[in-house]
């Protein structure tokens, strides 16, 4: 096959995890809408798998553990690897896209569809590919200029003609999901007529996560000024919850570790506002079209929130886009530096309905 147009079965390769998928959909849909009856199938990491099942766009996923990517745990072997090349051959891709962020290099992947005979394949890459790709957009970030995450993936699969008038992020849910939901709201005492949020105060890297006292702060102030809080969160993160609730005097609900992701997808999408690290969720609520407070940790610039009423909270350091999972200089002074104050100011503001005629 040498021509895009005819590509029908496309593998899209995003190994990372689930703000990354998200931020990839609208790439997705392009590739989706582009040619009659195309199928996209996702390669992608487990925890960018448990997302994709709720992404109508992606037909299939498959879970790879690729051993090039930080994420993944040592392992004995390389039998994974033939397997999956195996597998990948047996699927009889017409194409391939590799989608990574601009420090990562699209090589090994390249090499795990060339290897399994996908005719067509398409990839940012800084060097020279040779035959590994057939479609090569030479690499510019960030030398020549940073893009968002989601517009960098857009114009990436454009260069082979597709594109979508729909640049939304997409995510799903099912109305089962949103039962269990509201059957879970209806156990609390809450008067959901009156202003409530979600607060997701967790995040995998320590560098991303904003103090637990100060998150208290923020949750005293709002529910003094009558706001209701729900606090969302892995059952790992019920101590961090409850220390965040303890030293606020109590205010708030925790729902730690009762939700699966299908279920805060629906809890996210209710909400009239989540408030949370750069995380996963902030990206969840974009896509869902939930306005976010988010609180943005200055490792990396190009994954704020994409299409949906936010505010973006950091204070400027000389250290900003380390692109490290713990802060470098031990002072986490990008997130220390937002005071609890400008927190309530930009959440009051994103739940204050605005005129009739002026958009946000």
């Amino acid at each position: 096959m040498a021509d895009w147009s005819e590509a029908r079965d496309i593998l899209a390769v995003r190994l990372d995890t689930l703000g990354d998928v998200l931020m990839t959909t609208p790439a997705l849909r392009a590739l989706k809408v582009s040619g009659p009856g195309r199928r996209v199938t996702l390669l992608t990491s487990p925890p960018g798998a448990a997302v994709a099942r709720l992404v109508p766009e992606i037909d299939e996923v498959i879970v790879y553990e690729a051993p090039w990517l930080k994420a993944t745990a040592p392992r004995e072997n390389s039998a994974p690897d033939f397997d999956m090349i195996r597998l990948l051959h047996e699927k009889n891709f017409d194409a391939a896209v590799i989608f990574t962020v601009y420090s990562q290099n699209p090589l090994p992947s390249a090499m795990l569809c060339f290897l399994a005979d996908i005719p067509l394949r398409l990839a940012h890459c800084r060097e020279n590919p040779y035959q590994l790709l057939t479609d090569w957009v030479r690499e510019t970030e960030p030398e020549q200029g940073i893009r968002h995450e989601v517009q960098r993936q857009l114009d990436l699969v454009g260069v082979v003609g597709a594109v979508t008038p729909d640049e939304r992020m997409s995510l799903s849910f099912s109305a089962a999901a949103e039962a269990r939901v509201g059957e879970r709201l209806a156990q609390l005492p809450l008067d959901l007529t009156r202003p409530w949020a979600v607060i997701h105060p967790g995040a995998t890297a320590a560098s991303r996560r904003y103090p637990p006292e100060y998150f208290a702060e923020v949750a005293r102030q709002l529910t003094e000024r009558g706001v209701t809080l729900l606090f969302t969160g892995s059952g790992g993160e019920g101590e961090l919850i409850a220390d965040i609730r303890r030293m606020a005097g109590g205010v708030g609900h925790s729902l730690a570790g009762e939700l699966g992701l299908e279920e805060l997808s629906a809890l996210i999408a209710r909400s009239p506002l989540l408030i949370s690290n750069n995380t996963g969720p902030a990206h969840m609520a974009a896509a869902l079209g939930t306005p976010v407070v988010d609180l943005y940790a200055l490792t990396n610039p190009q994954h704020t929130p994409w299409a949906v009423p936010s505010r973006v909270l950091s204070h400027d350091v000389p250290c900003k886009w380390c692109y490290g999972s713990v802060c470098r200089e031990g002072h986490h002074l990008c997130l220390r530096g937002v005071l609890p104050e400008e927190v309530v100011a930009a959440a009051l503001e994103l739940l204050t309905p605005a005129p009739v005629g002026i958009a946000r």
